[in-house]
């Protein structure tokens, strides 16, 4: 079967148990000069020693001894080298292959950028309605992208299909030199496919880092090229807008670097094993459950339902409930609103922005913080 001007080869099979029988009796006897007896001591049958021989000769594990016939044994780490050298030539040709073949084409490469680049840039927010096209726009940035991808990703952990897909194109862009960084929440810390996705990419060196709460899904690619999601619209996946303004693209830059600052490193060597607390929990874990129940305190001070306050920091209502419970419980209060004020009585920051002891910033205040409710 020809593929890219090269012949597949087919995969040796395993030494069968018989060739083993037969090479281990060759070394304990110095030579094999008659198979048959050979054949007759270790219960084969004639096909069996036939095929032992075959296996044997053409791994190089036995060689003929002058005229008369007779086998000996080979050292197996002779007969790899023997076998190795051929292969090796041929892996050196590939290679020069590939060489060549990057001399021709990597010098278009920057000069079909230049003028995707210049092509996107007419257009400064373009609507696409097509989530598999979204998809193939995003695909066409990756290996567009020159220097850095970050992304913000909200919610728990991201579904098995979507970070399969997105692995590949990750570590290509991280082989090529691109820098990339993704922001997940908290609670995504959890999810042993984002798990299995962090290590895949965090080893070609990638960057991952969470935090308890985060806006909206968006990928930048340069600083140049923006995908912001559509609003969802129940019934089909949502598109995205494609943004190359570079107001806009900088603000949201921006705005990921200062939630990037406000991120924790999502260690796998820390959550899968790394120093543990007192409590038995890791550090980094420690320090992201803290987040996260300082963040669930801002949005009850900030007056919202709890459904909201779980869409927001990316979690199911039942596991909002839960840690609602362990902050009334750390807190030893008897209610929400106890908790709240105990919670501001402690100095806890639970204004965006506030320093403690702020004007107004007590429970029950009424003073909301500075973020939009988008729900």
């Amino acid at each position: 079967m020809q593929r890219s001007g090269t012949q597949q080869r087919e995969p040796e099979p395993a030494l069968r148990q018989g060739s083993l029988l037969l090479y281990e009796w060759t070394l304990r006897h110095g030579t094999l000069r008659d198979p048959g007896e050979a054949a007759r001591e270790l219960e084969l049958s004639e096909g069996e020693l036939s095929i032992a021989l075959d296996d044997l000769a053409r791994h190089g594990l036995l060689q003929r001894l002058g005229e008369d016939g007779a086998w000996t044994a080979v050292d197996p780490t002779v007969a790899e080298v023997t076998a190795r050298a051929p292969l090796e030539r041929e892996i050196r040709e590939r290679q020069r292959e590939l060489s060549r073949l990057h001399t021709r084409l990597r010098p278009l490469a920057a000069l079909f950028a230049e003028h995707s680049r210049s092509g996107r840039r007419t257009d400064r927010l373009r609507q696409v309605d097509s989530a598999a096209e979204v998809r193939r726009e995003l695909s066409a940035m990756t290996r567009l992208c020159m220097e850095e991808m970050v992304s913000i990703q909200p919610g728990g952990g991201r579904s098995p299909n979507t970070l399969h897909g997105i692995v590949a194109e990750s570590v290509g862009m991280l082989e090529r030199g691109v820098r990339v960084r993704t922001l997940y929440q908290h609670t995504a810390r959890a999810s042993l496919t984002t798990q299995t996705y962090v290590r895949a990419v965090s080893a070609a060196g990638a960057q991952i880092r969470t935090t308890a709460e985060v806006f909206d899904r968006v990928i930048i690619f340069d600083r140049e090229t923006a995908f912001v999601p559509q609003p969802r619209v129940e019934g089909r996946p949502p598109g995205a807008s494609i943004v190359t303004d570079p107001t806009v693209v900088g603000f949201l830059y921006r705005m990921f670097e200062t939630l990037w600052r406000s991120g924790r490193p999502f260690d796998l060597d820390e959550v899968n094993g790394g120093r543990l607390t007192e409590q038995g929990e890791t550090v980094q874990d420690r320090l992201a459950s803290d987040d996260l129940k300082l963040a669930i305190l801002r949005l009850m001070a900030a007056g919202l339902k709890d459904d909201v306050i779980a869409r927001r920091l990316g979690m199911a209502p039942r596991t909002l409930r839960r840690h609602l419970r362990d902050i009334t419980d750390e807190l030893d209060a008897e209610s929400r609103f106890q908790a709240g004020y105990r919670a501001w009585r402690l100095g806890l920051p639970l204004e965006d922005g506030a320093e403690d002891g702020a004007e107004g910033g007590g429970p029950g205040s009424g003073r909301r913080t500075g973020r939009p409710d988008l729900n």
